[in-house]
């Protein structure tokens, strides 16, 4: 079992930044397949980007435009979400998510990932 504990949400002008982190237990960090996603109420759970944390590069989904990035720490077991130029439209859940069989493809969608964390709130405001 993967445990992820999410941290960093809060409310930001729009135009600033945030630092979403997310620390998995339970397996070997460097074993993981680790994803982002956000969610709004009424929609379906979006796909941000994910990264193999055994040393693929981070790949993302075309609508954040260059605005995220995702990192790792290895040294502390950590995954980042580094957002950039937020805006509006960035307001959401959060959500890391891990899978231990590895990246299945470019952008993350929900059914590949059986390991949740339990959200960190988002919010942008004009």
């Amino acid at each position: 079992q993967v445990r992820l504990e999410e941290s960093g949400g809060g409310s930001v002008q729009a135009g600033g930044s945030l630092r979403l982190s997310c620390a998995p237990s339970g397996w070997t960090f460097t074993r993981l397949c680790m994803a982002w996603f956000r969610q709004v109420p009424g929609k379906e759970r979006e796909g941000i980007g994910q990264v193999y944390t055994g040393g693929e590069m981070a790949r993302y989904a075309d609508s954040i435009e260059g605005r995220f990035t995702i990192s790792q720490d290895n040294a502390n077991n950590i995954l980042y979400l580094q957002m950039d130029r937020l805006e509006p439209d960035d307001t959401a859940m959060y959500y890391c998510a891990a899978e231990r069989r590895g990246c299945v493809r470019r952008v993350p969608e929900r059914a590949d990932f059986d390991f949740w964390g339990q959200g960190t709130q988002v919010t942008v405001s004009s």
